[in-house]
């Protein structure tokens, strides 16, 4: 089967979703996942700077003082994923890229202040959901690719909901979690 999502932000990754449930269930043996943004349109630019979404410097600065806003991308990016027997038939094992998909989550945001404003127990549900189907302990996350909005609103929302859900789990204990967000250097790619 195909099909096509259109979430706004997160389209590329509920499709990411859609592929490693059906891969848990196996409905199938192999998935591919693809997203792709171009900005044919220059009105929704001047949309969303008129609105104060994106950065008067052009540039994403997620998680830093500078927020200001996002700065939109292009990109086009796809993900191929093969059920665990398929890896087993071909010598491989869970390790590598295939880490990528031990579990997934998607959850509605909920009410919240605006678009640019997450809602941070939300956030904090979504990513308890993604450890327990992953079955991956806190402690065992070295890195987070966070959403990042760029905004000096929205990083603290996400950033706390991050430290909630973490550092409850990590107990005290001597790991620790490096977060980021790729739009500070690519962009918010959208989809």
């Amino acid at each position: 089967p195909c099909a096509s999502y259109d979430t706004a932000c997160s389209a590329s990754l509920v499709a990411n979703h859609g592929s490693v449930r059906a891969l848990q269930r196996i409905e199938c043996a192999s998935a591919l996942s693809a997203g792709v943004n171009m900005i044919l349109d220059p009105a929704a630019m001047r949309g969303n700077a008129v609105a104060g979404f994106t950065s008067v410097r052009g540039r994403s600065h997620t998680f830093d003082v500078r927020a200001d806003g996002y700065a939109r991308a292009e990109a086009c990016v796809a993900l191929a994923a093969v059920s665990e027997a398929v890896m087993k038939r071909g010598g491989g094992d869970r390790g590598g890229a295939a880490l990528s998909l031990l579990g997934s989550a998607v959850r509605q945001d909920g009410r919240s202040a605006s678009l640019t404003a997450p809602n941070g127990q939300a956030q904090q549900g979504v990513l308890g959901a993604s450890l327990a189907d992953a079955q991956v302990e806190a402690s065992e996350v070295a890195v987070l690719e966070a959403h990042g909005t760029g905004t000096a609103l929205g990083d603290p929302i996400e950033a706390g909901a991050v430290a909630v859900v973490f550092l409850a789990r990590l107990g005290g204990s001597e790991s620790s979690l490096r977060i980021g967000s790729l739009k500070a250097n690519a962009g918010h790619t959208e989809p």
